[in-house]
C-alpha cells in the first residue's frame, strides 16, 4: 500500500538515518520490508513508529532503530551467516535476510517462533531458518558463524555464543543491568582470542532473554 510506503520511507529520513545509521543497504532494506505485516493487524498504523509494540507472550518488538544499529554494528555483509538470538515478530530477520546470505533465527517462545516462520515464509524469504530453541547455547549445527545478533540484554556475552563465531565474525548485543545497558560488540579476533567494545547506551523495551 502506498500509505505504508510513504511511512517506511518517512522513518528512514527521521528516525534510523539521522541517528547515525549510514549503511546503504539497511537503509535500503528498512524502506523494502513491510514490517506492518509482522504486528498484530490493530497495531498496523503504529508499525512505523519509534518505540517497541507488544507482540504475543506479553513481549515486546525491539524499534526499527535498534535493528538497524545493531546490524550496522555487526557489519552484516551479503555472504555472511548470520545468527539471531530471539526471533520475536521475525521483522528482524526479514531485514537480516536482505543484508547477509544465510540467517537462522532462535526463538525460545513456541507461539513466537511458529508465527515468525510463517511470516517469513509468506514474504519468500528462503535464506531464512526460524528454530525453536533455547537461545543461550546458540545453533552449533551451523557454526561458525560470521555474525550473531542478540535481541536481548545480559549480563555479558556468553561464552557458548562467542565461540560459536568464526575467525573475525562479530557478536553484538546489549550488556549490564536494566535501566543501564550499552551495546557491545565482540570480534573473534583468533582461535582463543575475542576483543570486546563498548558502543554507547542503548535501552529498549524488555524482551524475552537468551534463556528464554
Amino acid at each position: 500500500m502506498a500509505e505504508f510506503t510513504f511511512l517506511r520511507d518517512r522513518m528512514v529520513a527521521e528516525q534510523i538515518e539521522p541517528r547515525g545509521v549510514r549503511d546503504r543497504r539497511i537503509l535500503e532494506a528498512m524502506r523494502q520490508v513491510p514490517r506492518e505485516r509482522f504486528v498484530d493487524p490493530d497495531y498496523a498504523g503504529h508499525a512505523y513508529e519509534d518505540r517497541p509494540l507488544p507482540i504475543a507472550e506479553g513481549l515486546t518488538m525491539a524499534p526499527p532503530f535498534v535493528i538497524a544499529l545493531m546490524a550496522q554494528a555487526a557489519g552484516v555483509g551479503p555472504a555472511d551467516r548470520v545468527l539471531e538470538i530471539g526471533a520475536e515478530s521475525g521483522y528482524g530477520a526479514a531485514i537480516l535476510s536482505q543484508l547477509a546470505g544465510r540467517v537462522w533465527s532462535i526463538e525460545p517462545h513456541p507461539r513466537l517462533a511458529r508465527i515468525a516462520g510463517s511470516r517469513i515464509a509468506e514474504l519468500g524469504r528462503a535464506n531464512v531458518t526460524v528454530l525453536r530453541a533455547d537461545g543461550a547455547n546458540g545453533w552449533p549445527p551451523a557454526a561458525p558463524f560470521d555474525v550473531i545478533l542478540v535481541t536481548a540484554g545480559g549480563p555479558g556475552a556468553p561464552d557458548a555464543l562467542k565461540a560459536q563465531l568464526g575467525v573475525g565474525g562479530r557478536l553484538v548485543m546489549l550488556v549490564g543491568p536494566e535501566g543501564a545497558q550499552r551495546l557491545a560488540k565482540v570480534t573473534r579476533a583468533g582461535p582463543q582470542e575475542w576483543r570486546e567494545e563498548d558502543l554507547g547506551p542503548l535501552a529498549f523495551a524488555p524482551a524475552a532473554s537468551a534463556g528464554g
